[in-house]
């Protein structure tokens, strides 16, 4: 049961779909894993073991070409609602029954994932140290009198134990970055809006997202593609589709704060850790550029001394009312502040966040991407337990600020220190630049020859990046513009050529609609709740995409789409009102299949 057995995302999946293991046999080992890890403060509530093998047993009937997770085993911070589990937030008197799954786990189950179980954390998800819940403290995977880190304490042990090589956390002010870094594990903090958040017990509602852990960035980009895309039923939702990974790009600039700005509380050895991933960035190619940091502290402070704590009491206002000891103490206090703050204070802050995010937006104007400690440094259980908010802020220095500011962030390791600490990095850049952070930070991970998680498992190579030259944009038709057909000269007269033939994710429904010539209309659907359609890739040139793009004519739009291994690509979509008397075809799976009938 050690390294031989596959470990990462990318070899389970792998493994499953060679046949050398079977998704039940991958889901049996975690659970024995669980049990011969023997840690009950990571999982509030665990699934019954015979019921997710037999969903195991289930997947041997769809196509494992079409599901990226396939048959891997996840686990869900227990403020993100999973069918079949309660939700507590680590709460017990808040706890209640879900109707149904969040955005985010339901679009890993329509990729092919199982849950397993819910994770502990640090109660309403207030807190960076992973101490703060009733279901007890879980044992860091590292050094056992270390925190775990917080809030998403059990999501990231699971990880870094090797229990799971998913899970999903959330990150208000750090919560997906610094237990990460205690676990030697990536933690990736999603753009805002980019993976819904509707089924979230929210902790600052205009600040959550739902960040991903996994033991490296190729899987954890995974992970995201999968969740990411617009949800109606989240009003905070943006449809910031997950940029393709790209090899390393030339005159990398990366910002390194100026000289004595830096604080690591006399942690020498977490400041020797830095300087050494600087120099390694730098060997890399990377150019070091200093910028000001102090900006970025004034905004971390607003997120605890402004009106965001207001954000965290209308959660549990009606608890602190009626049952106030039913919150863990150090909550209690943080939150209660919430209810003496007036629409003056917020307005205030409001005005000078504005402010602060225009300098940053100066910051970012000749600087790819931000690097920093993922945290000054590093305590024990005992440490915090003494001296619990004055530690657990200091955690927070390089975090806070971040999802103020709308930046995307990704902790990656960067080494394991002489009192085997973990210490890592945090690379962060303005929203929507997710793929850009993937793009170099999986090349960082890998240079640090670093094991992954707790385990001592060696990094694989890192996969080889599909072949895309600069210019070229992707294009997905699925009707008279596929080879063969009617409209396919379109494409070859502007030089186009065919990268792939694949399907969508199992969102979408086909129509055949009432034009001459005839043509199809792609329609999203609810994920999972439509079928996988065939469709080509082609690509063009910038300036070919564009006289192609617009000689759309209506009802036809180009819109993002879903590939069913978890990219987006842009593509033709069909406008929703013209369907009344289109006939709904999905049943064929593909406009070729659809024709060819129609023509026997």
């Amino acid at each position: 049961m050690g390294a031989e057995q596959p470990e990462t995302i990318a070899a389970i999946v792998a493994a499953h779909r060679a046949g050398t293991v079977t998704p039940a046999q991958t889901i049996a080992r975690t659970y024995q894993r669980i049990r011969d890890h023997n840690d009950p403060a990571i999982f509030i509530s665990l699934r019954d073991e015979k019921d997710a093998i037999a969903e195991a047993e289930k997947l041997a009937a769809k196509d494992a070409a079409n599901l990226p997770l396939y048959g891997v085993p996840v686990a869900v911070k227990d403020n993100i609602d999973a069918l079949g589990f309660p939700t507590t937030a680590a709460c017990p008197a808040f706890s209640f029954t879900p109707t149904r799954d969040s955005t985010a786990v339901e679009r890993l189950r329509a990729a092919g994932a199982i849950i397993i179980g819910k994770t502990n954390l640090d109660q309403f998800a207030t807190g960076l140290v992973g101490v703060r819940s009733p279901y007890g403290v879980p044992k860091n995977s590292i050094r056992e009198d270390l925190i775990p880190g917080g809030s998403s304490s059990g999501s990231a042990v699971a990880v870094g134990a090797g229990l799971v090589p998913l899970s999903l956390g959330t990150d208000t002010a750090g919560s997906g970055r610094v237990p990460a870094m205690l676990n030697n594990i990536v933690g990736l903090k999603p753009s805002l809006g980019m993976i819904s958040n509707a089924g979230l017990v929210p902790a600052c509602r205009t600040l959550d997202c739902i960040s991903v852990f996994a033991l490296t960035v190729d899987d954890a980009a995974l992970a995201l593609s999968v969740m990411a895309g617009p949800d109606q039923a989240d009003p905070f939702s943006r449809d910031r589709p997950l940029a393709p990974l790209t090899p390393l790009p030339a005159n990398l600039r990366l910002g390194v704060p100026r000289n004595g700005q830096l604080i690591f509380f006399g942690d020498k050895k977490a400041e020797a850790a830095y300087a050494d991933a600087l120099k390694r960035w730098t060997s890399l190619g990377a150019d070091l550029v200093e910028f000001d940091l102090e900006p970025f502290y004034e905004t971390a402070r607003l997120l605890y001394e402004g009106p965001w704590v207001a954000e965290r009491y209308l959660v549990i206002k009606d608890l602190l009312a009626s049952a106030p000891d039913t919150i863990h103490p150090v909550t209690r206090e943080i939150t209660a502040a919430g209810a003496r703050l007036t629409a003056a204070d917020t307005f205030s802050a409001l005005y000078r966040l504005q402010g602060l995010r225009k300098i940053a937006e100066r910051t970012f104007a000749n600087i790819d991407a931000l690097v920093l400690p993922t945290a000054p440094t590093a305590y024990t259980t005992a440490q915090v337990q003494a001296n619990p908010i004055e530690l657990n802020s200091r955690l927070g220095t390089y975090t806070n600020f971040v999802n103020l500011l709308d930046l995307c962030g990704l902790a990656v390791p960067a080494s394991i220190r002489a009192d085997g600490i973990p210490f890592g990095i945090t690379l962060l850049a303005p929203a929507g630049r997710d793929g850009l952070l993937a793009s170099i930070g999986r090349v960082f991970h890998a240079d640090t020859k670093l094991t992954v998680g707790a385990k001592g498992v060696a990094q694989a190579p890192l996969a080889q990046l599909p072949e895309n030259s600069g210019d070229e944009i992707p294009i997905a038709v699925v009707g008279a513009h596929l080879s063969g057909m009617a409209l396919n000269g379109e494409l070859k007269a502007l030089d186009a050529k065919l990268v792939e033939a694949t399907r969508t994710a199992p969102d979408y429904k086909l129509y055949a609609l009432k034009t001459t010539p005839p043509k199809p209309g792609l329609l999203r659907v609810e994920a999972g709740k439509g079928a996988s359609i065939e469709l080509e890739i082609w690509s063009l040139s910038s300036s070919a995409f564009g006289k192609f793009v617009n000689a759309i004519p209506a009802p036809m739009a180009i819109g993002t789409i879903r590939l069913a291994d978890g990219r987006n690509v842009k593509g033709f979509l069909v406008e929703p009102e013209v369907l009344g008397e289109a006939r709904d075809i999905t049943a064929y799976g593909g406009w070729r299949t659809f024709v060819a009938e129609k023509a026997g």
